[in-house]
């Protein structure tokens, strides 16, 4: 079936680039992660070149128990900032891009995530979103009062009712509830404050929130897991996906699925955007393109490869030498997906351990793709128009050197194609990607009499 809408375009912005040598590079910022300057520069060249939201990840505690490995990388979320800080920063310097921050509905209350990113979307003018994740890292759960992570299953059953309270607690207040009217002394309309008045398995939480309704009525809500429940939850609650897919069949198959669960939710599938993760090495001659991906590749410290690896399939591998063929793995209380991308890329590539780890440390188990703007575009078109994406999260190598590459390079020749617009279509995240406000949801009265919507 042909398409006739545009790519949609993130610019993931992973503090000095997503290569896990990027902080030794000479383009990169070594600093990038505590520098404001730094993203400033980044949120305006994005910005500037039309992409449709600046996406940050985050983690509550640093990847890895190896000092030594740790103490070589800058991506492990070791040095850098909290990100909705940092998108509140950049909120000022910026006018039409989307600010998406991830934050945990493990280690998180509704209530405190209901309120941040209420507040971002105000300040921002209706661009924010919320990147939702369950945690896939087991230290986490160590630095809030807890011997071990919930099991997968618990996390995402926690995720499902948390996401509601969230939706439920930005419709605290109808539209037009604060009409201020200093001359009849009314700076809000009571009969427009909704309680929510929640009481489910995991959370009991009153309302209403203490922030207007969001310019957007909802920020977005983005979701990165890729798993059974994720996909379910994504189906059911997500407006964008950030995924990883290595083919173009699983591309395929992954987008099949997802969207073909949402009508049982009474959900368009058009409300639901896809977007893979892509790390672009790009060069002005196919020699060039390889020739700057094998220089971040040399720079690759053997413990850092392995450790990263380790940490992206929850797996030990310290019995095996470099050079064995990758081992069966036990399941993992973490990423399930990620896990059984990185198993079924070596099955399929017949790789070693120092090989995957070494695919590893580009992209972490995202679609690299190294050559020529046309190359790259030709690439990101086929898997767009075999319906395997709505657009990508684009995952420069080093930063800035490897965002301004792509906008220089690759933008033009998209722009050619009609495959990226040439402006923002409007000023809020929600009308950029093309998704629908969503109508005030009727919680409880203020009164606490029974006006509720469907969830």
């Amino acid at each position: 079936m042909a398409r006739h809408d545009r790519m949609r375009l993130g610019a993931f912005l992973y503090p000095g680039g997503h290569h896990v040598a990027a902080w030794r590079h000479p383009s990169s910022n070594a600093d990038a992660g505590v520098n404001a300057a730094h993203y400033r520069q980044l949120a305006r060249t994005a910005e500037a070149a039309k992409f449709d939201l600046i996406f940050l990840a985050d983690g509550v505690s640093i990847r890895g128990d190896d000092l030594d490995a740790l103490s070589r990388t800058a991506i492990r979320y070791v040095g850098q900032f909290e990100p909705l800080t940092l998108l509140s920063h950049l909120s000022a310097v910026t006018e039409r891009i989307g600010l998406v921050a991830t934050a945990s509905t493990t280690y998180n209350e509704p209530f405190h995530i209901a309120r941040k990113f209420a507040s971002l979307d105000h300040l921002s003018g209706g661009r924010a979103g919320w990147n939702l994740v369950t945690s896939a890292d087991p230290r986490e759960a160590w630095n809030f009062s807890r011997e071990s992570h919930l099991a997968h299953v618990h996390r995402y059953a926690r995720a499902e009712e948390f996401v509601d309270v969230v939706r439920g607690l930005w419709d605290s207040y109808e539209d037009d509830a604060f009409v201020r009217d200093r001359e009849g002394g009314r700076f809000f309309d009571p009969e427009k404050l909704h309680l929510l008045a929640h009481e489910g398995e995991h959370f009991s939480v009153r309302g209403p929130l203490n922030v207007p309704r969001p310019p957007q009525g909802h920020p977005v809500v983005v979701q990165a897991g890729s798993s059974e429940a994720g996909k379910a939850l994504a189906a059911r609650t997500a407006e964008v996906i950030f995924t990883a897919q290595q083919t173009l069949d699983d591309a395929v198959a992954f987008y099949a699925d997802v969207k073909g669960r949402m009508a049982r939710y009474g959900r368009d599938p058009d409300h639901l955007k896809i977007m893979p993760g892509a790390f672009p090495v790009v060069g002005r001659s196919e020699a060039e393109a390889q020739d700057t991906f094998a220089s971040l590749q040399a720079l690759i410290h053997p413990v850092v490869g392995r450790s990263l690896l380790e940490q992206l399939t929850g797996a030990d591998l310290s019995a095996y030498p470099d050079d064995a063929p990758v081992p069966e793995m036990p399941e993992t209380n973490g990423g399930k997906s990620r896990q059984d991308l990185f198993l079924r890329l070596a099955r399929r590539e017949g790789l070693t351990i120092r090989e995957l780890s070494l695919r590893a440390a580009g992209a972490r188990g995202h679609w690299t793709i190294v050559g020529t703007p046309v190359q790259i575009a030709d690439a990101l078109q086929e898997r767009f128009v075999a319906h395997g994406a709505d657009g990508f999260n684009i995952m420069p190598p080093t930063l800035p050197g490897g965002l301004d590459d792509f906008v220089a390079l690759v933008l033009p020749e998209l722009r050619r194609r009609g495959l990226f617009r040439q402006d923002y279509e409007g000023s809020t995240l929600r009308e950029n990607l093309g998704l629908p406000r969503p109508a005030h949801r009727m919680p409880l009265s203020s009164s606490g009499s029974s006006e509720r919507g469907a969830a």
